[in-house]
């Protein structure tokens, strides 16, 4: 039975982040709060975690889109490569934020999750609990949105009702409030320009002149 954790969003208490820790560390399997919507995650150095979590979402790890939620962009350059000086600037004007940049991955991605990928997705959101949570683990977290269901596109929002549908799935299920019912808008920062993969929460055209 997954353990239901309360986390102020705010002020998340250390001692209890350091149980969520503790559970990443043992390859658990936790789901989070987010600046959208809840999200699904494991230790991004975990292996076993890693085919666990694409188990529970039932996505081949080759085909499967990566996410990693980081604290900052400090070590953009161990998980990303080839990011232009204009899309590494409107990325930190941009985040921490409802943004998720698809760029190309550094040889380093494969050899983490044993899954030869070319490109990976960086998120920093604007969200206490996750950020606290990837900074006393030392590594970003590998990460999938929560659904209802796939085909619909429904995210679940009260902590209750996920931890009912993910019960037998997952280690801790963390309570901090209501979630959202959009996702982060993905923006493609390939070949250093800029286009929407999807649009979810945040208006991007903001940071740049021009979005294609």
């Amino acid at each position: 039975m997954a353990e239901l954790l309360s986390i102020h969003p705010d002020n998340p208490q250390e001692r209890t982040l350091e149980k969520v820790i503790d559970c990443l560390k043992r390859g658990g399997i936790i789901i989070y709060p987010t600046d959208t919507v809840y999200g699904l995650g494991c230790d991004l150095y975990n292996a076993k975690a890693i085919q666990k979590l694409f188990k529970i979402k039932g996505t081949d790890p080759k085909k499967g889109h990566l996410s990693f939620i980081c604290y900052d962009l400090s070590d953009l350059s161990k998980y990303a490569r080839n990011v232009s000086n204009g899309v590494f600037k409107v990325m930190k004007k941009a985040l921490p934020g409802p943004y998720t940049f698809v760029l190309e991955a550094s040889p380093e991605v494969p050899k983490i999750i044993d899954v030869r990928k070319k490109q990976v997705g960086i998120r920093v959101p604007n969200h206490n609990v996750p950020r606290q949570i990837v900074k006393m683990l030392g590594n970003p977290i590998l990460t999938t949105s929560v659904k209802q269901n796939d085909e619909l596109m429904e995210y679940l929002t009260d902590p209750y009702d996920i931890r009912e549908a993910y019960d037998d799935l997952v280690d801790i299920v963390i309570d901090s409030g209501i979630g959202g019912h959009f996702p982060s808008t993905v923006v493609s920062g390939l070949d250093g320009s800029f286009e929407i993969f999807r649009q979810g929460v945040g208006d991007f055209a903001q940071f740049v002149d021009y979005v294609s």
